[in-house]
């Protein structure tokens, strides 16, 4: 979510959306539409900005990512790590209703981007000396700060698609795909460069790639059997590194996050005026507030109610790959230095499925390819709960990491890109339900994260998944 992304508010930018207002302003877009239409000097222009907004979050998520990846296994005495994340989303739900409208229409987009950006710093270098106390205010700063963020990047990549479906003459949903599928190409790419980083510095020096010999008991405790709450204290592979080894990696990442605010405060353009000065009336109109509304009111809708559980499911699925699949599949048999390199295979495939089911939507539909995401989760499930874990098929772990990457390639793009299809004429409520009912499931997962066993966990995620999917199906 906040690396996996969440695309709040904005896939049509019409003044409607500006304003904040779901009705009493519909007049006044009619009559100003053409002067809310981004004007970009050039094709090179808006592909510039598209690049270099997509390079910046792939910096600052190459030091994000992979900590958020290993947060269950650095940090799991009292749940720490995973309870951590819930906080940090936990804050980000409360701040993506009241504080991305007025940020952006006070700051813009690009210095919006630029601050939020800044939230991430400190909880980057919370991990030099982790504890409670560091880490609580830091998360809450960071989900404050995420909201706006992705509030930010949505309209601005929006813009972009549209412009460029003006200037090109083709749809703007074909747009939308192309330039959503061209970010999360780099932005997912991040786990690759911020997990080769992490596996290289958390690798003992004297272990030459090779896994640490666990005894046939101790094998039988992970996988499909494993319980946070009652792991061996005779498996070397869940103890914490050396303080050296985390300071390193606190050190590498707190200094990506600082790379990206530079890029991002000197690279990235201004959205043009007309734009700019157009948003200054939501502040005075209270459009937070009628976010909040127009956000509830929203789920009236049938179509919405209909998404919901499909929505959680997104959430309860990054949560999953994120904190227990990491956990009771690599770094309990293999050590957590090895997480990283799991999550290089997602990483790729995730990448790379992105921009070909983005670009493929175009020709056969969201259908086919939402049916494949399923089969693929599905067939995991079946093999997780079924399958012993050993130390001898190391290879088999990433390869279910990569086809884990294609399914959320797959949610990333056809979720996302449907709300914004199927709710054109309230993109702006129906992204905030969807991001917030899919950190509701991200929230859920990192909560009982260390209190239940992975089988249980499986059964939820199957759960949600065949009623998510019965209501896609409804929708379509």
């Amino acid at each position: 979510m906040l690396s996996s992304d969440n695309d709040l508010n904005i896939v049509k930018p019409q003044l409607k959306e500006e304003c904040g207002e779901t009705k009493s302003c519909d007049a006044e877009v009619e009559e100003n539409a053409s002067e809310s239409e981004p004007h970009f000097q050039s094709l090179g222009q808006i592909w510039k900005n598209t690049l270099v907004l997509s390079i910046v979050f792939l910096v600052l998520f190459t030091a994000f990512s992979p900590l958020q990846d290993l947060q269950s296994s650095l940090f799991k005495q009292e749940g720490m790590g995973t309870k951590v994340l819930a906080i940090i989303y936990s804050s980000y739900v409360i701040s993506g209703f009241f504080v991305p409208p007025a940020l952006i229409n006070t700051l813009g987009c690009k210095w919006t981007l630029t601050l939020s950006m800044a939230c991430y710093i400190m909880y980057m270098a919370a991990h030099f000396h982790a504890s409670w106390a560091l880490f609580i205010p830091a998360a809450v700063i960071l989900g404050a700060g995420a909201a706006p963020l992705w509030t930010a990047k949505s309209h601005y990549l929006n813009m972009l698609a549209h412009e460029y479906a003006r200037k090109k003459g083709v749809t703007n949903d074909s747009a939308v795909n192309l330039f959503f599928g061209v970010f999360y190409l780099f932005k997912t790419s991040s786990s690759v460069w911020g997990n080769i980083i992490s596996s290289q510095v958390l690798t003992p020096s004297d272990s030459n790639f090779s896994v640490s010999p666990l005894s046939t008991e101790e094998q039988m405790l992970c996988g499909r059997s494993f319980c946070p709450q009652m792991h061996s204290s005779n498996n070397s592979n869940l103890e914490r590194p050396p303080n050296s080894q985390l300071f390193m990696l606190a050190g590498v990442y707190t200094s990506c996050a600082c790379i990206a605010v530079l890029m991002a405060a000197f690279l990235l353009e201004q959205l043009p005026a007309k734009v700019t000065e157009r948003q200054t009336g939501c502040l005075k109109n209270s459009c937070k507030s009628r976010l909040l509304v127009a956000t509830l009111v929203q789920l009236k809708d049938r179509r919405q109610l209909l998404l919901l559980p499909l929505t959680v499911y997104c959430g309860l699925h990054q949560a999953f790959f994120a904190s227990d699949y990491t956990q009771a599949f690599i770094t309990c048999p293999f050590g957590n230095w090895w997480v990283g390199y799991a999550v290089v295979c997602f990483g790729v495939t995730s990448s790379l499925g992105s921009l070909l089911f983005g670009k493929l939507a175009q020709f056969v539909g969201r259908v086919p390819f939402v049916t494949l995401g399923a089969g693929i989760n599905i067939a995991l499930f079946i093999t997780f709960l079924t399958t012993s874990t050993t130390q001898e098929h190391l290879y088999l772990y990433l390869f279910y990491a990569g086809f884990w990457g294609v399914a959320d390639a797959i949610w990333k793009t056809q979720v996302n890109g449907f709300y914004g299809i199927i709710f054109k004429e309230n993109s702006e409520a129906a992204f905030a339900n969807n991001v917030l009912w899919q950190s509701v499931g991200f929230i859920l997962a990192c909560s009982y994260q260390s209190e239940c066993c992975l089988a249980v966990k499986v059964y939820i995620l199957l759960a949600y998944l065949c009623l998510g999917m019965a209501g896609y199906y409804t929708v379509e």
